[in-house]
Formats: C-alpha cells, sequence, structure tokens
C-alpha cells in the first residue's frame, strides 16, 4: 500500500476509534458514577450539578480513547508513526475545545482536560506502540 494512503488511513482509524471510544466509554462510566439527581445532559444549565467525581468520567472518556487512537494510528502507519500519534491527539483536542466552549464546565476541569486529555495521551499511545519516530 502507498505509504502516503496508509499514513491518511492510520490517522482515519485512529481518529474513528477515538470518537466512538469516547461515547462508549462515557455512557458506561456514566453508568458506574451516575450523576445528581436533576442533572440533564440535554440542558447546559444542569451542569453546574456536576461535581469533580462526575467530571472525571469525562475526563477518562477523553484520555483513554486518545491513548488507544494514538497507539492504533502509530501501529498502521507506513512511517512517522508519532507524527500520526500527534495528529490523531490534534483531531481529538479539537473535539475538545469545541466541547469547552459549548459546556459550561469549572475552568480547573476545562484546563486539566484540554492540557493533559488529549497531546500527551496521543503521544502516550506512540510511545506504548514502540514504533520508530
Amino acid at each position: 500500500m502507498n505509504p502516503t494512503l496508509r499514513n491518511v488511513l492510520a490517522v482515519l482509524v485512529g481518529a474513528v476509534v477515538c470518537i466512538v471510544l469516547n461515547g462508549l466509554l462515557l455512557e458506561v462510566l456514566m453508568s458506574l458514577n451516575p450523576p445528581p439527581d436533576g442533572f440533564d445532559p440535554n440542558k447546559l444549565d444542569t451542569f453546574g450539578l456536576l461535581r469533580a467525581k462526575h467530571l472525571m468520567n469525562a475526563f477518562a472518556a477523553h484520555a483513554l480513547p486518545t491513548v488507544f487512537g494514538g497507539l492504533l494510528a502509530a501501529l498502521i502507519a507506513a512511517r512517522r508513526h508519532r507524527a500520526m500519534s500527534i495528529i490523531v491527539g490534534v483531531l481529538h483536542l479539537v473535539g475538545g475545545i469545541i466541547a469547552a466552549a459549548r459546556i459550561p464546565a469549572p475552568f480547573w476541569f476545562i484546563a486539566l482536560d484540554l492540557v493533559m486529555a488529549y497531546l500527551p495521551m496521543a503521544w502516550l499511545g506512540w510511545k506504548l506502540s514502540r514504533k520508530p519516530v
């Protein structure tokens, strides 16, 4: 397979995996650690009911899929494995920035999420792949 096409495929697979796992993991974590009574994800004014333990569901649902998406991108890529992982992290970060702009959350959570859940986790995915730069 053409190396450029393979790298594009690696990024697409990694990004799709991030999106799918994000939704699935958030659903599972919210069932294990349910939001408080009165919370409705369709009503932005109820987001103030969430506490740190609930926000950690979202953090985990952003960070863990990014590790896995970055890992897959590195494993599939023909070359520039680290770059393909980081591109997946950047794409997921863009989604995180859009969500942070739309969903009310405490500043500490937005900062933690945007700084730690995407690019460092994509880099970790690359490191776990044991592929060269």
